[in-house]
């Protein structure tokens, strides 16, 4: 697997990022890792904020910044020429910088300058490790639960992370499995799946999730969806390679289409959704369930949320749960009681 370790306190680079969907990144570390981040850093105009301390590079030396996290997801995966000078100063003052970019830090010659000059590290987190082989399908003992988007960015990652904690609170051996930038940054470790060759996905999903221990479950990371006209190839490989024993559908509360500015992709009902990634999971793993949804109700007040989820859960007989306002522990029941 990727394996990296950042140097604590963080700074959250936003740069100049339009929405908060666009910076994942730094919202998930700044959710799952906030002990470890000193603040953000944002160029002029930009919108998006973690709520952290704003800090410029006097500001990042004088908090001790151990690392500068490139917060944002641009399309594309690249390193915009407006963030360049920012993360130049902070690498010239001794600060690792990290990305979880499709381009390279080290190939952007003002960074590595920067970085010679003062030993600060750039570190590339979107790169797979060497070595990932064909995926096989055959069947491996242990456990494994994948989160299934109905879109990308819809909570797969969250769902993961906190059913992963239910898991653990409960004295249940568990791995959470991270499978982007994101995941890897929190979890020190992962396989930045949609950076593997189309051709190895399914094999870096079973290097990800190894042979184990019959009670020991692996909490995989989704990415992409299968309905994205974009991202389905690294959800399919990630489906078959995983050979989950359950899912969990993942989907944002009023999203009606694939958020695609070029094709209009309307999203299923989601036992639709379901039915789909298990009838395609059955090539290696036929007895996997559906284990409930995980939806992002943020844009909900309380009392909405509740019934809403409730509406959801009469509707489908399964657990319907917001990671973050109520948390995994119905998904957890059912995978402890349902899945032997």
């Amino acid at each position: 697997m990727t394996r990296i370790e950042l140097k604590p306190p963080y700074l959250l680079y936003l740069g100049d990022v339009p929405d908060d969907h666009h910076a994942k990144t730094g919202h998930g570390i700044a959710y799952w890792r906030r002990d470890r981040c000193a603040g953000q850093m944002r160029l002029p105009g930009c919108p998006v904020d973690t709520g952290l301390p704003e800090l410029d590079v006097a500001g990042a030396i004088d908090a001790g910044v151990g690392t500068a996290v490139v917060g944002v997801a641009s399309v594309g995966g690249v390193l915009l020429d407006s963030w360049i000078p920012a993360l130049a100063a902070l690498a010239e003052a001794g600060i690792d910088i990290a990305a979880g970019t499709h381009a390279r830090l080290r190939d952007n010659a003002r960074l590595r300058e920067a970085a010679a000059k003062s030993g600060a590290r750039l570190i590339d987190v979107r790169e797979p490790p060497p070595g990932i082989e064909v995926g096989t399908g055959i069947k491996r003992p242990g456990k494994r639960v994948l989160m299934v988007g109905s879109d990308c960015a819809v909570g797969k990652k969250y769902s993961a992370l906190a059913l992963h904690r239910e898991l653990a609170a409960r004295g249940v051996k568990a791995d959470f499995r991270a499978t982007g930038q994101t995941g890897i940054m929190i979890a020190g470790e992962g396989i930045p799946v949609d950076a593997v060759v189309s051709d190895f996905v399914a094999g870096a999903a079973e290097l990800l999730s190894p042979a184990n221990d019959a009670d020991h479950w692996d909490v995989i990371e989704g990415q992409g969806s299968l309905l994205h006209p974009g991202y389905a190839a690294v959800s399919l490989g990630l489906l078959h390679g995983s050979q989950p024993d359950a899912i969990v559908i993942c989907h944002r509360a009023g999203l009606e289409y694939i958020d695609t500015d070029d094709v209009m992709v309307e999203i299923p009902p989601l036992d639709e959704v379901a039915e789909t990634a298990l009838r395609l999971v059955q090539v290696t793993n036929p007895r996997c369930v559906w284990a409930g949804i995980s939806l992002d109700t943020s844009a909900m007040p309380d009392e909405q949320r509740r019934g809403y989820l409730a509406d959801l859960a009469g509707k489908y007989g399964l657990p319907c749960v917001d990671p973050v306002a109520t948390g995994m522990a119905d998904i957890a029941d059912f995978l402890l009681e349902s899945v032997k």
